[in-house]
């Protein structure tokens, strides 16, 4: 199933989620239209799985490192779950984040790529999340691309690497890892 928008007649709101059923799929909101997206695959799963721990081993103790399902909710109209983000401890609250995360990371799949690289980069740019990543886990040629949020309310690539290149990035707090690394799983020892 690829992912779907659907709009309706009114915008929903995060309380209409509240009703979505438990079925494995991801419901998430950008201004009152809903966004559903089918279960990840394995080398989803992977890639984000060995990121939020990576991310985990170097964070900071005012940070912490989440991984989906968990809800960014800055309005009554939107409801983003990032496959990892990185958040303020001050600033989670026991169900969600109700402001924007520090780092959002979306992993790409056949059915997101285009929602993630277009409308949810539209909508988290809009909420002020000021590093956004896109993992790539393509087996062949893993990747990191790193966005920062400019002045002008758009994202701009600082940095990115491909399979067993050297990602390095000092925000949200330093970090290092290779985009192979973290697909290491998917192959027996």
């Amino acid at each position: 199933m690829p992912a779907m928008a659907v709009s309706a007649s009114s915008p929903l709101t995060v309380h209409d989620l509240e009703g979505m059923p438990d079925d494995g799929r991801r419901y998430e909101l950008v201004d009152g239209v809903l966004v559903v997206t089918p279960a990840p695959g394995w080398s989803h799963q992977e890639m984000a799985f060995r990121l939020a721990m990576g991310l985990d081993a170097v964070c900071p103790p005012e940070l912490r490192v989440i991984v989906a399902p968990f809800a960014i909710r800055p309005s009554l109209h939107t409801e983003l779950q990032p496959d990892v983000l990185v958040a303020r401890y001050e600033n989670l609250t026991i169900k969600d984040l109700p402001v924007a995360p520090v780092l959002a990371v979306e992993v790409l799949s056949r059915s997101t790529a285009l929602i993630d690289r277009n409308l949810k980069r539209a909508a988290l740019a809009r909420v002020g999340v000021p590093l956004y990543w896109l993992l790539d886990p393509e087996p062949a040629a893993p990747s990191i691309t790193a966005l920062e949020l400019g002045e002008n309310g758009e994202y701009r690539e600082v940095a990115g690497a491909t399979g067993k290149q050297k990602f390095e990035v000092s925000r949200p707090f330093p970090v290092q890892l290779r985009p192979a690394d973290l697909l290491a799983g998917l192959r027996p020892s």
